[in-house]
């Protein structure tokens, strides 16, 4: 095979992979966020004890696949990964800072004698904050990290949509895993979600074609144009499943139309972005490491993957079903 196709190729394949890592890291963490920063609105604290064993058992597993995308693009596409640190610094020191705060207070609720509140305030609001970095994060890079008033307003529209679309899954995964008021409310808080994280994903799409540096020239390429309009059609079918699941009181239905419509929008990101990596200053070929190296993390990868994904099957699978409140 030519070697420089052997490097297109290896290029594109770490490109998917760490797409498909960012997919599982946003829909898994994603959710757990969304139930943290859903905690701020429970005043029971027997309410916010049922929210957060929901979660227990696979939050901090969910955050390994945070670890991984860090390592991934470090190796895979070093230009990117310093680019990216060194412009994000302030937005990614806060979402360590955000992880350290739910850390903390998760495990210190569980040691507290008397009131829970302060430390499940603290876990809240570091849910809050790890869902807005993301957000600030994700709307720097769309626009290319552009200075100026119109990129600010892009910048937190999307860190608004982060928020909101984490909140979604949050409530859909609690109407999943609790009952009661907990989950009654749930529904209540999951029909605003899917409204306002809709109309945040309409305002960036909008907006991308505007503020992004790769966005119009990407759209207007028909084979690109064509294959965007046909996942506007299922994310909006999403939209529909989703509301249409929780008004029928579904159990299941409301987390996998949350889920549908986080995966559907993310792969409409990944293509209007693609080849580039940074848009509008680093291809995915001007980021890639050689060939050798993309190789040998391919064979690391090939081990460590199924483990992953083998061992959060199985831990969902083991705590499948419905809360038991812990007094029972």
């Amino acid at each position: 095979m030519n070697p420089a196709s052997t490097q297109d190729l290896l290029n594109h394949a770490w490109f998917g992979l760490i797409g498909l890592m960012l997919v599982l890291y946003v829909v898994t963490d994603g959710f757990d966020l969304g139930v943290g920063i859903l905690t701020l609105l429970r005043r029971r604290e027997a309410d916010r004890d049922l929210m957060v064993q929901s979660i227990g058992h696979v939050w901090d597993a969910n955050e390994t696949w945070l670890v991984a995308l860090g390592g991934a693009l470090f190796g895979a596409f070093p230009a990117a990964y310093a680019e990216i640190l060194s412009d994000l610094y302030v937005p990614v020191m806060v979402l360590i800072a955000s992880f350290i705060m739910r850390g903390a207070a998760i495990e210190f609720r569980h040691a507290a004698h008397t009131s829970k509140l302060v430390w499940d305030r603290v876990f809240g609001f570091g849910s809050l904050l790890a869902a807005i970095s993301q957000g600030v994060v994700l709307g720097k890079i769309l626009t290319g990290f552009v200075p100026g008033l119109a990129s600010t307003g892009f910048v937190i529209v999307t860190a608004i949509g982060v928020v909101s679309g984490y909140c979604l899954l949050g409530a859909t995964w609690l109407i999943k895993k609790t009952t009661g008021a907990v989950e009654s409310r749930s529904r209540s808080h999951a029909i605003i979600a899917v409204f306002t994280t809709v109309a945040a994903a309409l305002v960036v799409s909008l907006a991308t074609l505007k503020l992004s540096p790769v966005g119009i020239t990407r759209w207007q390429d028909h084979g690109v144009f064509h294959l965007l309009i046909a996942l506007g059609i299922l994310a909006a079918l999403a939209f529909v499943y989703t509301l249409y699941s929780i008004h029928m009181r579904g159990e299941h239905g409301p987390f996998v139309g949350a889920t549908l419509l986080f995966v559907l929008s993310f792969a409409g990101l990944a293509i209007s972005m693609f080849p580039y990596i940074v848009p509008g200053q680093l291809t995915v070929a001007d980021a890639a490491s050689d060939a050798t190296t993309l190789t040998f993390m391919l064979f690391g990868i090939g081990i460590v993957f199924p483990i992953m994904i083998g061992y959060n099957l199985y831990q969902y699978h083991l705590f499948r079903g419905k809360v038991v409140p812990v007094e029972h």
